[in-house]
């Protein structure tokens, strides 16, 4: 596959989770663990919730206003963390920050949530992509 058809896959990848994000639902009044959290830069906003059961993500949604990317990122980062302990958790939020600095990342481990390095050839689009992994690194250690 030509570079360019792989840069178009990311593309419609992303759009296809902005569009029609995983675990996107409006927050109830008995959220366990809840978090607003707001991108001053472009305007983003997003709800993160999650219930926390045996130290572990038993149920994780999000809700709010933002661009593809936000959306997307917070789809992909729901779907990869469901399931997974709370140290579990916390290791994939530090490897997909290691990834959008620019460091040497486990990018395997993050999944799908990979395809969103691009990102960081934008540096005004990565607070986008993080925003929705800095909620749920903020609810992890109010859990703590």
């Amino acid at each position: 596959m030509s570079l360019h058809n792989l840069d178009n896959l990311y593309r419609q990848t992303i759009m296809s989770y902005g569009q029609y994000p995983h675990h996107f639902r409006p927050m109830l009044a008995q959220e366990t663990y809840h978090i607003q959290k707001y991108n001053p830069t472009c305007g983003d906003i997003i709800d993160l919730a999650c219930d926390i059961v045996d130290d572990r993500v038993t149920d994780i949604h999000f809700y709010g206003d933002g661009c593809v990317i936000s959306k997307a990122s917070a789809s992909m980062m729901s779907d990869l963390v469901s399931g997974k302990t709370c140290v579990q958790a916390t290791s994939l939020v530090a490897e997909f920050s290691k990834m959008m600095r620019g460091e040497a990342a486990d990018v395997k481990s993050i999944g799908e949530s990979q395809i969103l390095s691009g990102v960081t050839k934008f540096p005004a689009r990565i607070k986008c992509a993080m925003l929705a992994w800095h909620a749920l690194d903020e609810l992890l250690a109010i859990k703590k």
